[in-house]
């Protein structure tokens, strides 16, 4: 009997694991290597598990994120606090949940000095009544309201400026079951100036007894009967759109007020509703009426986009539901105005970092398999990984000037595109491409079978690999051994499972997670060694 026929260690089936590797099997029953306890940390942060993936739930995929982070909290409590901060100040994750939930871990499970530490990040990581909200309502839910966390809800209220405060008030009053009358109840902060305190009663008994523009103009616009005055109130005193009684958002006057001081990411949000009423549209003798004007030039000017701190997948994903015409969660629909998905089309580009080429061939992998199409990306709705492959392919080709496209399932499809196809026609493509089973090692075997030469493959995956007769970790050292000893791999992580296809422990693989505005510049920085 030839045993080599039956054990090769440089040609192991995807659904057994490499000999000695250490490799782990993963959701779909094929081995990879487990992430270590902070990478998964990085990876729950970033990418988050609200929606769980295709092959896990997200309350099973939630438990094992959260017991990591205990664990974490345990090892090294001031640590994590530090890498909750960065991800959240930094903008390094689409959505800011994952780190306010960590951080209300943090408060429940660390020692003191851990404690005291979260308490002093509220302000840094919930920047919002929003994500305050949030906050209390995780810590609601895993422990009791002690001095020290209402004392971090008070310093919340107090570390803000009056005015910032009168609007934070007015523009989040309530989400998750909390209201800001029930936290300054529970906190009973003392106030550090006039205006505070006047805020804190008006918070909490709806009494203003000092002159605060904003909120003053907040109460009268509940009271108003006449349009034009609704109008001047919103866009003199500058007032948010939640803020606003229902009866005036059914006009389109009123939200024409709203866009001169919108905020950019509520202006994404609302791009449906503006086409709905007739905010944005095209006349056919007066060309683009204001309102498409005023969204199209906040969306060109970088410096505006760099300031509201938005993430690329946020701009990703309003394209993808504006120029859909249909909202993913409720039953409108729109017809969307082409300069505006232009414009959407040019700031997701926009939002990236400088775009720099390595001067490397590139091999760009995109998972395309039934289980990236089954998860979303960071909770958002309509927008699977799938999807943030298309973008991401095209913001390389952007950057480099030698890239191969390949789609892979169990095998793999190659893709003619170039840095001048518009976004949505790539997503289009891939979502008519693949959709069965997982083989990451199917884009290397393709440069293998073509001896096609490059110096990286870029595999954006959720790392689910189960298919292929050998590990893409051996398909990298059969083609380093006949094409390019220095070739590497890098493995964006879509997902935030405990599996990678990246072996850890060589040097010329690099893992990455998420897909924030530093990931180009990051991939390039590694090509160049």
């Amino acid at each position: 009997m030839k045993y080599t026929q039956l054990f090769q260690s440089n040609k192991t089936r995807q659904n057994r694991a490499i000999a000695g590797s250490g490799q782990t099997k993963n959701h779909a029953g094929g081995f990879g290597w487990t992430v270590d306890r902070w990478e998964l940390v990085d990876r729950f942060l970033i990418l988050g598990s609200e929606t769980g993936t295709y092959y896990v739930g997200a309350m099973a995929l939630t438990e094992m994120n959260a017991q990591n982070v205990i664990e974490a909290i345990k090892e090294d409590g001031l640590r994590l606090i530090s890498r909750i901060i960065e991800v959240s100040t930094k903008n390094l994750a689409p959505k800011n949940d994952a780190a306010i939930f960590a951080l209300a871990l943090a408060t429940t499970y660390g020692d003191e000095p851990t404690r005291k530490a979260a308490y002093v990040a509220v302000p840094l990581v919930c920047r919002t009544g929003t994500h305050l909200f949030a906050f209390a309502s995780a810590c609601d839910s895993l422990r009791g309201w002690g001095r020290g966390l209402r004392k971090a809800i008070g310093n919340w209220y107090n570390s803000q400026s009056a005015e910032a405060l009168a609007y934070g008030l007015i523009k989040y009053q309530s989400r998750n079951g909390w209201s800001h009358r029930d936290l300054l109840r529970l906190a009973h902060p003392v106030a550090v100036s006039d205006e505070h305190n006047a805020l804190f009663k008006w918070a909490t008994a709806k009494e203003l007894n000092l002159e605060i523009p904003i909120v003053r103009a907040a109460m009268a616009l509940h009271e108003v009967t006449d349009l034009a005055e609704a109008c001047r109130l919103i866009r003199e005193n500058r007032i948010p759109r939640e803020a606003v009684p229902t009866e005036w958002l059914t006009e389109p006057l009123v939200w024409e007020a709203l866009l001169d001081d919108m905020p950019l990411t509520a202006m994404l949000r609302n791009l449906g509703n503006l086409s709905k009423l007739g905010v944005l549209r095209k006349g056919i003798l007066s060309g683009y009426s204001n309102g498409v004007e005023t969204v199209v030039s906040a969306l060109e000017n970088p410096m505006r986009l760099r300031k509201s701190r938005i993430h690329p997948i946020t701009i990703l994903a309003a394209l993808n539901t504006y120029s859909s015409g249909r909202g993913f969660r409720g039953t409108g629909t729109w017809k969307p105005v082409q300069r505006v998905v232009d414009a959407l089309d040019r700031a997701f580009y926009d939002s990236f970092e400088n775009l720099e080429s390595a001067g490397r061939r590139l091999l760009l992998g995109l998972d395309v398999s039934g289980s990236m199409c089954g998860t979303s990306v960071a909770g958002i709705a309509g927008l699977d990984c799938r999807k943030a492959c298309a973008a991401m392919a095209l913001v390389t080709s952007a950057q480099e000037e030698s890239v191969t496209h390949i789609a892979f399932d169990t095998k793999a499809y190659e893709l003619k595109l170039n840095r001048s196809m518009r976004l949505d026609h790539v997503v289009g493509i891939l979502e008519k491409t693949g959709g069965g089973g997982t083989d990451c090692a199917a884009p290397i075997h393709f440069a293998l079978k073509r001896k096609l030469a490059v110096d990286a493959f870029v595999i954006y995956t959720d790392s689910e690999t189960w298919y292929g007769s050998q590990h893409p970790a051996q398909a990298m050292k059969e083609y380093r051994k006949k094409l390019n000893p220095r070739a590497k791999l890098i493995v964006v992580a879509m997902a935030s499972t405990r599996s990678t296809i990246g072996d850890p422990g060589d040097p010329l693989t690099l893992n990455v997670v998420g897909f924030d505005a530093s990931v180009p510049s990051l991939i390039r920085q590694f090509l160049a060694d």
